[in-house]
């Protein structure tokens, strides 16, 4: 999974990057720091990796993984060449959500590019330059179907598509608010659009507005209901927090967040959302060499799944033993115990899986 970090100028992004991936990217004071994007791989925590690798004595531990990408700070025109925006632009491209960090405090030590802080205007920004992009794209495919319209009639829906689009953006609205029949989602996929990304809005903040998730921070406020609109998750960070753990021992983070009261590290939270932003699961293989998280989405089938391991599986897939998770905990960690219970099921090509499931597969190539 590849996550674009996007945001203005002195946001907090680079902060937030190299805290959540301990990758050291550069962070300064000025616009531009970032131009190549940095990337940070991070494992997803995952609790239940450690208790099966005792289990089953694995001689390691596999989590799954998302990539971060740190892209260059944007300024208005980057649709046409401003700054770095078309960098930028081509950047955001190759991800698959996007973790916009919208600044949500005031310090008067940080330069705001536009002067003062107002995350709406700061969104605005960005979302009208990925729709300028995107305007651009589908006039040009406009044209070029019309065209093709002369000759096969069958580009009659596509145009209308691309209409329907045109208007949504040019209202100022990103593509993503448009609902779409199946056919549509998987003919947009083709037009590679920068506003048909999924969106985490990151709300920056500090340090005591951390404490109650930005609930009496007006500027985190507006950010949760321009998000609702367009069905988008928002995540309440401090930047400067996580930069201040992210050298921490595990155990020492763990107390750090305790004192400061707080649950949860913006990392998770933000791997959390991200998770139920694509959609996303894990089940989990444990045996002597490893124990593994495999990310697939919700809806999955087992023969799919099985396919992320290795694609001789799913040809030659023949069954799934499973188990959740939670069952066999309840067991104390004993297949024996859990089969004799009849919680290990034998499960065929329909089954869809669940996350939690603890997976061996059967299969014959």
């Amino acid at each position: 999974m590849k996550l674009g970090i996007v945001g203005l100028p002195n946001v907090g992004k680079s902060t937030l990057f190299n805290a959540i991936t301990q990758a050291g990217a550069e962070s300064a004071n000025y616009p531009f720091c970032t131009i190549e994007p940095n990337v940070g791989v991070v494992p997803v925590p995952d609790h239940r990796l450690e208790v099966l690798a005792k289990i089953y004595n694995s001689k390691k531990i596999v989590p799954a993984t998302i990539e971060f990408y740190d892209i260059a700070g944007l300024v208005r025109g980057a649709s046409k060449g401003e700054g770095l925006g078309n960098k930028f632009l081509s950047h955001i491209r190759e991800v698959e959500a996007i973790v916009h960090v919208v600044r949500c405090f005031e310090n008067g030590n940080v330069v705001h590019v536009d002067g003062s802080v107002n995350p709406l205007r700061d969104i605005e920004t960005i979302n009208l330059e990925l729709i300028f992009s995107d305007l651009e794209i589908l006039e040009k495919r406009l044209t070029k179907v019309q065209k093709l319209l002369k000759g096969d009639k069958s580009y009659a829906e596509e145009i209308n598509l691309i209409q329907r689009l045109i208007e949504v953006l040019q209202s100022g609205k990103s593509a993503r608010v448009l609902e779409l029949s199946k056919e549509e989602k998987e003919l947009i996929k083709t037009f590679n659009l920068l506003s048909t990304k999924p969106v985490i809005y990151v709300a920056n903040v500090s340090e005591d507005d951390l404490l109650d998730e930005g609930a009496n921070n007006p500027h985190v406020q507006r950010v949760r209901e321009y998000a609702s609109s367009e069905d988008a998750e928002v995540v309440v960070i401090s930047a400067q927090i996580e930069e201040e753990i992210s050298s921490l021992p595990p155990d020492e983070k763990k107390e750090f967040l305790k004192e400061l009261g707080i649950e949860k590290s913006g990392l998770e939270k933000l791997i959390q959302a991200s998770y139920k932003l694509l959609g996303l699961m894990s089940f989990l293989t444990a045996g002597p060499m490893e124990t593994r998280a495999w990310t697939i989405k919700i809806g999955t089938y087992a023969p799919q799944a099985a396919g992320k391991i290795h694609s001789d599986i799913e040809r030659g897939f023949i069954k799934a033993e499973v188990i959740s998770f939670d069952d066999l905990m309840a067991h104390g960690g004993n297949m024996n115990t859990a089969k004799e219970k009849g919680l290990v099921r034998i499960e065929g090509k329909e089954y869809i899986m669940q996350d939690g499931d603890v997976v061996h597969f059967r299969f014959n190539v």
